[in-house]
């Protein structure tokens, strides 16, 4: 069965970790450069003073710049979450949003920068909002990217 967008948001939000920590998938685009993610603060997602607790924020954000990157560049990159980084700039409460974007320019660069094994860290930057577009967060994330060494050792021969 072929991943789509909208099988993948669906996946994603049922999924264990992601069901049971308030965070939804509200969409990926059909063409891979935008995601938008929402954590519903509840009793499981607040912290002692009942604001988002910083483990749900940065869990929001995880996966999702390599998972833009990952569809883009296709089976032939190894692509993975390294680290990331968090600000929390004042409480979150409610519903709180994130949008995530990887334009297709940006994946053509980094599929130029990987070229031939090269590996590559790129950081990717989002803010968390509340529902009055008010900046909760905000995020940094590095993804690494390489080309597979079959593809590269092909390549070669």
């Amino acid at each position: 069965m072929k991943i789509t967008p909208r099988r993948l948001a669906i996946g994603m939000s049922l999924w264990i970790p992601n069901l049971f920590s308030g965070i939804r998938v509200r969409r990926f685009s059909d063409d891979w450069t935008h995601a938008t993610v929402e954590l519903r603060i509840n009793v499981f997602t607040r912290n002692y003073v009942k604001t988002a607790f910083g483990g749900s924020m940065s869990a929001m954000t995880d996966p999702y710049f390599f998972m833009l990157v990952m569809h883009q560049l296709g089976r032939d990159y190894v692509v993975w979450d390294t680290r990331g980084e968090i600000e929390f700039v004042k409480p979150g409460r409610g519903v709180l949003t994130a949008h995530f974007h990887v334009p297709k320019e940006h994946a053509a660069a980094i599929r130029q920068k990987a070229h031939g094994g090269a590996k590559v860290l790129e950081w990717f930057e989002t803010e968390i909002t509340d529902r009055a577009g008010d900046v909760v967060a905000k995020v940094r994330r590095e993804v690494y990217i390489r080309e597979k060494k079959r593809i590269t050792q092909a390549r070669n021969t």
